[in-house]
């Protein structure tokens, strides 16, 4: 049986609301549980157990998974799975994927790692506050009591895991325990995954479970490879009682290092998604100058992050002197793409979901899921780069705007001036130091500004400094209303005079004026169109294997960005998806005229989707520094007049 090929474990410590994800996942087809959450098969075998270990902890390293051991565990887990499903098991049975949570997991990282070599992990984060709270309340309750009768522990019985270091608690309060029980599951915890490749474990959001549930889970089932056909409605835990979280507060600062790297991880951890190989489709391979692949960045086949491309791709880029910047907000990158000589280098930088990307004479703007960042070219640092000589430009962070979660789209600089697309508002606002956002401008039949998402607007064009077209999936003025006829409802809109020049499209997107013409993305067809401004005819262009979003044109080239998109809530019942034909991920380049396809760049591990597509001009290898990159932290920009007087040490 192949039932503990790619188990997944959920670890999180007490309070977390782990248990939410390990009874949501559960429900995914071909999945597995041999225990109750709280209740793991890992607990039941005796060599594994602190009483035979001297009460040290539940810590489990991966030198405790010898040989032996790990077949006498995989023997109790093959009992179990007799015990469950008789013998000889059902047809099926065979291919279930093993589904394990307890929060005594979160000290055995090492030793499941080393157990199961293809074990994935998903961390769990829930604000320290609220966990510990809700820890604290447990032990109060004495419902979760696992070491009623601890040698050596007086105090209230020990509950929830044991942690490395418990007997140093013993006398303190009992919130201060639960502090440090907490502190020191968090620290061997994160120590643990960061250990592992970044391919075996993702983050999870206890806050994006209740709000957003179905899309919180459907991103953790692609991470998984896991079906998924389930409604899901926000569940929450009980939230802790007041005095409690009050006492809690004074106890923070004791655990304000493992809190802030807590957050700091699942601020900047990427949210990675499977990776799926599919073929190069014949017609790609015909219409390019070569299809022999190679895999970017040096890349081996295996490789977390890995891409194929013709050898037109960096060709092209080279003699138009460019290289492109696109993102995937699933993955949580944005990646360069850059000419090195015969190869492509796709060059990747993390951030928390990006999406829109503008591109100013010497600026850029990336929007991720709660903020903007604004990056400024600083040519004098490429210096520091290496390999030396080799790169043209550096965009460094100089500052960050807070939108909050405003679903932020695609964003253009209109003159000097940042316009956003605000999805959830149905707008497109700007920016300024005293607002989350100005809203300036919204569709006629958009009634009212509410975060409410009425009409999925998502596409802005500029032309001649100013915002003139934008696309959006419905004409509707309800919540959530473009949902109800996206394969067919989409619509291309004028700003300044608020009139529909095209309706009836298929999940329009990335509006863009080039060459005295509009030219625009249906997505759900999968297809690149021109738009007559006068009849609102459209005109297909080309027809790609892939749900077509983030578009970039220069000269008589298009960049289109593909996304290998599964039929879900948000992208079933759309053309794309009612057909049996294989779609892909990466980035095509297209004649306009003729519609010929010249090149790509196919994602083939890491990568599922792409959002937006842009071109820097005149830059063939720039760099993009990571807000919280080495490179930020010695990296500095100072007025001309004041380098004279600063002492600088070399």
């Amino acid at each position: 049986m192949t039932i503990f090929d790619r188990p997944v474990f959920i670890v999180a410590p007490p309070g977390s609301g782990a248990s939410l994800f390990f009874e949501t996942l559960a429900l995914a087809p071909g999945t597995v549980t041999l225990g109750g959450e709280g209740h793991s098969v890992f607990d039941s075998f005796p060599s594994l157990a602190p009483e035979q270990r001297g009460f040290d902890s539940n810590r489990l390293l991966a030198e405790d998974a010898d040989p032996a051991v790990v077949r006498a565990l995989v023997g109790l887990l093959r009992e179990r799975v007799r015990d469950r499903y008789g013998q000889p098991p059902p047809p099926g049975a065979e291919r279930l994927r093993l589904i394990e949570m307890t929060p005594r997991n979160a000290l055995r990282v090492p030793f499941l790692a080393a157990a199961f070599p293809d074990a994935r992990f998903v961390y769990v984060f829930r604000d320290p506050r609220q966990t510990i709270s809700s820890a604290v309340e447990a032990w109060r309750a004495r419902t979760v009591v696992t070491y009623p009768d601890l040698p050596g522990w007086d105090g209230v019985p020990w509950s929830l895991l044991l942690v490395p270091g418990w007997r140093g608690l013993r006398g303190l309060p009992l919130e201060e325990v639960v502090a440090g029980q907490w502190e020191i599951t968090t620290r061997h915890l994160l120590d643990d995954l960061e250990a592992l490749a970044p391919e075996r474990w993702c983050v999870a959001s206890y806050d994006d479970l209740v709000e957003r549930p179905a899309e919180e889970i459907a991103r953790l089932c692609h991470f998984l490879g896991l079906g998924w056909d389930h409604e899901l409605a926000a569940r929450t835990l009980t939230p802790p009682d007041p005095a409690t979280a009050t006492v809690v507060d004074r106890l923070l600062p004791k655990v304000q290092v493992q809190s802030e790297r807590a957050r700091d991880l699942f601020a900047r951890r990427p949210r990675a998604v499977p990776p799926v190989a599919m073929p190069v489709p014949a017609r790609a391979a015909e219409n390019t100058e070569s299809a022999n692949a190679r895999t970017a960045d040096g890349g081996v086949p295996g490789s977390p992050l890995r891409s194929v491309h013709t050898e037109s791709f960096p060709q092209i880029l080279a003699q138009l002197g460019i290289s492109l910047l696109a993102s995937t907000y699933q993955s949580g990158r944005v990646f360069v793409l850059r000419a090195a000589g015969p190869t492509l280098n796709t060059h990747f930088r993390a951030f928390r979901s990006p999406m829109g990307i503008a591109v100013g004479p010497a600026s850029l703007a990336i929007g991720t899921e709660r903020h903007v960042w604004m990056y400024r070219n600083v040519p004098a640092v490429t210096r520091q780069l290496q390999p030396e000589g080799q790169h043209d430009a550096c965009f460094l962070p100089c500052r960050a705007h807070v939108t909050g979660d405003i679903r932020l789209h695609e964003m253009a600089f209109a003159g000097e001036e940042l316009w956003l697309v605000n999805t959830r508002f149905s707008s497109l606002c700007t920016l300024d130091a005293e607002h989350s956002f100005v809203p300036r401008w919204r569709p006629p039949f958009v009634t009212a500004l509410a975060p409410d998402d009425r009409c999925h607007l998502n596409g802005l064009a500029v032309v001649d400094g100013q915002p003139r077209f934008v696309t959006a999936l419905g004409r509707t003025d309800a919540g959530q209303g473009w949902r109800q006829d996206k394969a067919r409802g989409g619509v291309l809109i004028d700003v300044p005079s608020g009139e529909v020049v095209a309706d009836g499209l298929s999940m329009p997107h990335s509006p863009r004026w080039h060459n005295g013409q509009l030219w625009v993305l249906e997505s759900g067809a999968g297809t690149l169109a021109r738009v007559d401004l006068v009849t609102g005819r459209r005109e297909t262009v080309v027809r790609l294997p892939g749900f077509t979003r983030g578009l970039a044109c220069v000269g008589p080239l298009a960049f289109v960005g593909l996304s290998q998109v599964r039929e879900t809530n948000t992208f079933g019942g759309i053309p794309l998806t009612e057909s049996s034909e294989p779609r892909v991920c990466g980035v095509w380049i297209v004649h306009l005229e003729t519609g010929g396809i010249l090149g790509f760049v196919r994602f083939e591990e890491g990568v599922q989707e792409i959002f937006d597509v842009q071109v820097l001009p005149g830059l063939r290898f720039p760099e993009i520094g990571e807000p919280d990159s080495d490179l930020i932290a010695h990296a500095f920009v100072l007025p001309q007049a004041a380098l004279a007087e600063v002492p600088l040490a070399t």
